[in-house]
């Protein structure tokens, strides 16, 4: 039986002056993604409320394990000018939004009733070979209605 993970990845930055979002519904429904990091620690899979984010790697190696519950689209990322202060040296890797639709406990990835990301078993373990040095991972508790 396929265990499930409830995770916690890295906030990197937040929703930039680009984010097309409607936020008349909770969660905010975003239509264009501006993601604006300020620190990155070297994380394949990053977020903002309600966004999350993988790399470009990430994304190739999701699609060759047929994953189900996520799909990808194109965002936009820029760096702020404070990254580039306190990490001038670090090169950004491509990240690509993961546009997450799936059932929490049922899906490789599904969001739970608290809005909090929800990964497979086989996602978590390419996820830590990717590294994700700065995510809280706990086991998922279905909660039962």
């Amino acid at each position: 039986m396929m265990r499930y993970f409830d995770i916690k990845p890295d906030v990197a930055g937040g929703l930039g002056d680009h984010t097309v979002l409607d936020t008349h519904v909770h969660p905010p429904i975003i239509h264009k993604l501006h993601y604006e990091i300020e620190g990155w620690f070297g994380d394949a899979l990053v977020t903002t409320f309600p966004c999350f984010l993988v790399t470009e790697e990430a994304k190739q190696a999701l699609l060759k394990m047929d994953i189900s519950g996520a799909n990808f689209a194109d965002a936009e990322i820029t760096a702020s000018d404070e990254f580039h202060e306190l990490q001038p040296e670090q090169d950004l890797p491509d990240f690509v939004w993961l546009k997450v639709d799936g059932r929490a406990g049922h899906d490789d990835f599904g969001i739970a009733s608290n809005y909090d990301l929800v990964i497979s078993e086989r996602v978590l373990d390419l996820f830590e070979r990717l590294g994700i040095p700065s995510a809280v991972i706990e086991p998922f508790i279905e909660k039962k209605s």
